[in-house]
């Protein structure tokens, strides 16, 4: 409870949740510049909070064979897209690994609505190589972050989480259903590398959120996913699968309204 700090009321906090329909081939630049404003020998770039970097260039062989493998039969050997999946050029390392380290990609069904969280079928150092490689095609933001989560503040990423995230992801961030068949997935296995990789680059329906969080609030946002959701206290006892007051309700109706049907019965027969 000691890094639970009263959140600062002058931050900033600007709503994005109702933002939808940003495709992984709509995928931009992070920041000011983008993909042309882009230095190739500025290896790492960020803050005390999250510094991004970029895979190795000695990376880019191995990348360009994994490509190869299990890539371009959609994406095509250019990296440049077809009628089966987007165009990767300019997307970012963030993105690529993204994909990949949450076992969407490679795509068991390239044409299914949505790809769903699988076990990856890349390593971690697999992925950061196929990022090199795509990155090679045009150097592009933003690159992958590491997270600093110990200075975060957990009670700021509370607050920013309801703001921003839980109208799609619910508040105990167990996802749920949105439209026309796709869904806000489950946040309790993603890394956190994955949180600020999916805060800025919105994969799939997410809003990509890049210039209205800062590195901080991503931090913070992060701390409070992989601390207070993927380990939840349930201070008032079962936590009913953590769906929230969905099970909750579901429990309340089914014994309580159980038990009170049983006992206006008990006390009928005795009468």
């Amino acid at each position: 409870m000691g890094r639970l700090r009263r959140a600062c009321s002058s931050r900033l906090l600007l709503p994005g949740a109702v933002v939808f329909g940003v495709a992984l081939g709509g995928v931009l630049a992070f920041g000011v510049g983008g993909a042309n404003g882009l230095n190739q020998s500025q290896r790492s770039y960020g803050d005390s909070a999250i510094r991004y970097y970029y895979p190795p260039k000695s990376y880019i062989p191995a990348g360009q064979a994994l490509f190869e493998t299990f890539c371009s039969s959609c994406h095509g050997s250019d990296g440049a897209g077809t009628s089966r999946a987007p165009n990767l050029v300019g997307v970012g390392p963030a993105t690529i690994d993204f994909w990949i380290t949450t076992g969407r990609m490679p795509a068991e069904n390239p044409y299914a609505i949505q790809a769903p969280r699988k076990p990856a079928k890349l390593s971690n150092q697999e992925a950061l190589e196929v990022a090199a490689y795509v990155n090679s095609l045009d150097p592009s933001r933003p690159a992958i972050p590491k997270v600093n989560l110990k200075d975060a503040n957990v009670a700021v990423g509370a607050d920013l989480f309801s703001l921003n995230c839980a109208a799609c992801h619910t508040i105990t961030g167990a996802g749920d259903e949105l439209a026309f068949g796709t869904y806000a997935p489950s946040l309790r296995a993603a890394t956190p590398t994955q949180v600020a990789e999916a805060i800025r680059t919105g994969p799939g329906n997410m809003p990509r959120f890049s210039g209205n969080l800062t590195n901080a609030q991503v931090a913070d946002i992060d701390a409070y996913v992989t601390e207070y959701i993927q380990h939840p206290t349930n201070p008032g006892g079962f936590a009913l699968g953590g769906v929230g007051p969905v099970g909750e309700g579901f429990v309340a109706l089914l014994f309580g309204v159980g038990i009170l049907a049983l006992v206006g019965y008990w006390i009928g027969e005795r009468t």
